[in-house]
């Protein structure tokens, strides 16, 4: 496929790339080429960028694949509905972040009381992460979120659980931006089979 990738200076983005040539497809420049000719774009960029770049895909018809958090959710799938284009969001694309969700919520179904701790490099800029605020909300929507932004951090997320007597700790550590890859390849090949409007979550393609 033709990508276009938007942030590829970014710390996802700078990895990406390689790795999306790796694995036999094209790639351009988001910001210098555009989506035009392109099959599927990626955003990895800011919060503040994701709708300008969406309008630019919706416009020129390419689904859009979405990592970056913090963005307006409704006004992309109402930008993508009018469009008819369909687009992908996930809060993780670590296939063990998505795991940690589901257990989380499988887990708060039997435990009264439960906290998230966060942790990410100190330059993510939204808190709670889009991770925390996913799995909160599939815990309930009412689980308390703390947020640690610190230097040697990637991307870590603990869910602790308490009951009378016992505490569960169901944790997922990012060590490495690689983990993010073969989820991102998942939603490349499944985002132009989607409905148009925006698609949430790596838990719909598994």
């Amino acid at each position: 496929m033709r990508i276009c990738l938007y942030g590829t200076g970014g710390k996802v983005g700078s990895l990406l790339g390689p790795a999306l040539r790796e694995a036999g497809h094209e790639v351009v420049d988001g910001r210098a080429d555009g989506p035009d000719g392109c099959d599927v774009a990626i955003d990895f960029t800011r919060p503040e960028a994701v709708l300008e770049n969406a309008d630019t895909c919706l416009a020129a018809g390419v689904p859009l694949v979405v990592g970056t958090s913090g963005f307006d959710h409704e006004a992309l799938d109402r930008a993508a509905r009018d469009a008819g284009v369909p687009c992908f969001y996930a809060p993780n694309f670590a296939v063990g972040a998505v795991l940690m969700m589901r257990f989380a919520e499988e887990a708060a179904r039997a435990l009264p009381r439960a906290e998230i701790v966060e942790l990410h490099a100190e330059t993510k800029v939204d808190a709670p992460s889009g991770t925390a605020r996913a799995t909160a909300a599939r815990m309930g929507g009412d689980v308390p979120i703390h947020s640690v932004r610190l230097p040697g951090l990637v991307a870590h997320q603990e869910v602790i659980l308490g009951g009378p007597g016992e505490t569960l700790t169901i944790r997922h550590d990012t060590t490495s931006r690689d983990a993010f890859v073969p989820g991102v390849l998942r939603a490349l090949d499944a985002v132009r089979t989607l409905p148009p409007g925006l698609t949430v979550g790596l838990d719909a393609l598994l």
